[in-house]
């Protein structure tokens, strides 16, 4: 079950976290990953090797996607590379946190820039292949707080609130042509960006989580593998919860 075989997958934002684990565990399934990054050329060739080391195929390719130019050339050049693109996961994102009064609009450009507009973007040019093939899957990566907020993070919330929104218009759109479109939603998930808080705040999040534990990187790659694959054929416009608890 959950074979991916032949299939080729984008992950955006793949070179470490959430997105380098759902590279490794779409490779086991048997597919072709690319790896997307930013600047950390070094982790994401560490992601592609350890796909290789493993018999997996992986190659990696830079691009941000809040640049739309650069994002529609990159993917376009996979596209014609492999003459397909059958799984898009777009999880490249950014955090940047502060209370209402403190949020600077500059700061509200570059979440929404990379969060909602590079993560449709990346939507809109791999549904073209998946279109002509009348198949394809494209999981979006949200968040706990854009369905229950928090407070600090509104600027961050909005934009992953707004991902929820756009996924659900997307699916419909693309029903028709066999297309699912589906989002995971994480929880309190051990990466780098839980890593940057102190053990007080850590403690006070875990409170909140029935399960009372983080959850780990590999919970949300198993969801990803799952909407990936052609188990999920009837599962579109969907949000997939991965915390704990945290939020039902």
């Amino acid at each position: 079950m959950f074979r991916l075989d032949g299939k080729v997958a984008v992950v955006t934002g793949g070179s470490r976290g959430i997105g380098r684990a759902c590279c490794e565990a779409l490779a086991a399934q048997g597919a072709t990953v690319v790896v997307n990054y930013v600047k950390g050329e070094q982790a994401a060739r560490e992601c592609a090797d350890a796909i290789t080391q493993k018999g997996g195929h992986a190659e990696i390719v830079a691009f941000d996607v809040a640049d739309t130019s650069a994002t529609e050339t990159a993917l376009e050049g996979v596209i014609k590379k492999h003459g397909k693109l059958d799984i898009l996961v777009a999880n490249a994102g950014i955090a940047i946190d502060g209370l209402l009064l403190r949020l600077k609009d500059e700061d509200m450009d570059k979440l929404w820039a990379t969060n909602v507009r590079g993560a449709v973007q990346c939507a809109r040019i791999a549904s073209k292949p998946m279109m002509r093939a009348k198949t394809g899957r494209i999981v979006f990566m949200s968040s706990v707080v854009g369905e229950m907020g928090n407070a600090g993070q509104t600027a961050y919330a909005a934009t992953k609130a707004a991902v929820i929104g756009a996924a659900k218009s997307i699916a419909r759109e693309y029903a028709s042509r066999n297309i699912t479109v589906n989002v995971i939603a994480p929880g309190f998930i051990d990466t780098d960006m839980t890593h940057a808080m102190n053990d007080a705040q850590k403690e006070a999040v875990l409170k909140a989580v029935p399960l009372g534990r983080t959850g780990a990187a590999r919970d949300i790659a198993t969801a990803c593998v799952y909407l990936a694959s052609d188990e999920a054929a009837y599962v579109t416009g969907q949000v997939l919860r991965v915390n704990g608890g945290m939020y039902v």
